[in-house]
């Protein structure tokens, strides 16, 4: 990607991700959002003497009833943004940040918002030269918007605070001095504009969502790999059997896993040679399981419904990068200031609290199948723990388990749902909250564990293929996947340290391109 032209209206998921992981990508906005941005701020100032307009002309939240001097209305943009500025914590990843800029960019390209051109050009500044504000992560209800998040990046691009440039953080005064730009002066409503909406929650949904499908996808392509370890059945991906249950995601990653197995030569077709010699005598024991354990079996049926959580919350998020969502708006067609609440964060806070909840159950279930696995008296075939040397004196992967177990134990506790966290605040003007913000970055935790999961769930797969000496019968997609384990961490014949491996291995796959399972 070289330049991304935003209008307000079409930014994806996809290109936003992609924007921000290409330092040398530009944004711009396009000629038609340029004369509505215009018309919106010539409306506003032109009818700013006129009646009392909320966060322009008059105080904010509880202190809406005080209305303001006209030689003022400058000075308030300046204090909100200030006194906003209040966060605390760890500071927010870089790349969230700048996505966020980019979302709020988008959003204030409607010309709903009443702000400048001079203001658009200013973020784009800081966006093409990738001066990213530093921001704290405590702080957001999520409910007037993000707004102390979104005052962070505010007081970035007045030339106040922290900010990332090439690599370090250090002054934004220092930045622009050096770069030979005044600090920005705010206009009438635009502090506002830029606080008052839920670009920082999208933002960190938006990446959320890219790494669940690339979470997805590894868990199939796991799931696929797990089935030919244990010759599965092929009856269980049938497309009579899932037809017969017609739920889209179970479908849906059904046939998908019936393409990734569609060239290996290690499933079986039911046989029933066992059954007919069994049939008029005694009960006997037919010294194999006739059916696979739930977490190699029902891997469509548990996917499903986490695929169509997955494409839903996708479709919100999108819809969210590309909607107006700061109070009020900004009616030139019908000249009037919209007051309302369009910066309530609930739209997103639930969807992504439902994807936190799906990649929790997707984590779970490769923890399972690690436990199938390492436990020689359930899989029945394999060594203790995969081990290809001296059961007893060297102890396989045992150790990886517990960092499966713990880690999945974590993401449980991280499981609840943040946005029915509604605590009332701002003298209780704000008295029902989205908690959208922490919901987001509580998820991004969990998707960062479940890669943890995932990829120990991989080297398990991967040893127990060397074991077996399937390699060669596995089908295309899983030996890639195979390969890429092998790649960047040889096979465990002797104990050693494999923490440095796991990390390369899980950076691998992070970066393994998605199937087409979860569509935005």
């Amino acid at each position: 990607m070289k330049t991304l032209v935003l209008d307000g209206k079409t930014l994806t998921i996809k290109d936003l991700v992609g924007f921000c992981r290409e330092n040398n990508a530009k944004v711009s906005v396009n000629n038609s959002a340029r004369r509505k941005i215009v018309q919106s701020h010539s409306f506003l100032m032109q009818n700013i003497k006129k009646f009392p307009i909320y966060g322009i002309n008059t105080g904010f939240g509880p202190m809406a009833d005080r209305l303001l001097g006209q030689d003022q209305l400058w000075e308030l943009q300046l204090n909100l943004i200030r006194s906003h500025s209040t966060g605390m914590g760890n500071p927010v990843s870089a790349e969230y940040i700048l996505a966020a800029m980019v979302i709020r960019l988008n959003t204030l390209s409607q010309g709903l918002s009443g702000v400048s051109v001079d203001l658009i050009d200013r973020l784009i500044f800081f966006i093409n030269n990738r001066i990213i504000p530093c921001v704290p992560e405590h702080g957001a209800v999520g409910t007037s918007g993000d707004l102390v998040q979104l005052a962070h990046i505010a007081l970035g691009l007045i030339g106040e605070g922290k900010v990332w440039h090439k690599g370090k953080i250090v002054s934004t005064a220092s930045v622009i001095k050096k770069l030979k730009i005044p600090p920005y002066q705010l206009k009438p409503k635009e502090g506002l504009a830029l606080i008052n909406g839920t670009s920082f929650m999208t933002a960190i949904a938006s990446f959320v969502c890219d790494q669940a499908d690339r979470l997805l996808s590894l868990s199939v392509r796991n799931g696929s790999m797990s089935l030919e370890l244990v010759r599965g059945f092929t009856d269980s991906l049938s497309e009579v059997l899932h037809a017969a249950r017609p739920q889209e995601g179970q479908n849906k990653v059904a046939s998908v896993m019936r393409q990734i197995l569609s060239s290996s030569k290690l499933l079986r077709d039911r046989c029933t040679d066992d059954l007919n010699r069994a049939l008029g005598e005694d009960v006997i024991d037919l010294g194999k399981a006739i059916q696979e354990v739930y977490s190699l079996r029902c891997i469509a049926q548990i996917l499903g419904p986490i695929q169509e959580t997955l494409t839903r919350t996708k479709r919100i998020v999108s819809i969210e990068m590309n909607s107006v969502t700061d109070n009020p708006i900004v009616d030139v067609k019908n000249k009037v200031f919209l007051h309302g609440g369009n910066f309530h964060g609930d739209y997103v806070a639930s969807a992504i609290d439902q994807l936190k909840a799906a990649l929790v159950k997707l984590t779970l279930l490769s923890e399972r199948r690690i436990n199938f696995f390492l436990n020689k008296n359930v899989n029945k075939f394999l060594p203790p723990f995969i081990n290809l040397n001296k059961p007893g004196l060297t102890l396989g992967l045992q150790g990886l388990q517990f960092v499966a177990t713990s880690t999945t134990a974590n993401s449980q506790t991280l499981a609840f749902p943040m946005h029915i966290h509604s605590i009332s605040t701002n003298a209780d003007n704000q008295d029902v909250v989205s908690m959208g913000t922490d919901a987001a970055l509580m998820t991004s935790q969990v998707s960062a564990n479940a890669f943890i999961v995932l990829a120990i769930e991989a080297v398990v797969l991967s040893q127990a293929v060397d074991f077996t000496k399937i390699e060669n019968r596995m089908s295309k997609i899983t030996r890639e996947l195979y390969l890429k384990v092998r790649k960047n961490m040889k096979r465990v014949d002797t104990d050693r340290v494999l923490a440095d491996d796991m990390d390369k291995v899980m950076n691998a796959l992070k970066n393994f391109e998605a199937l087409s399972i979860a569509d935005e």
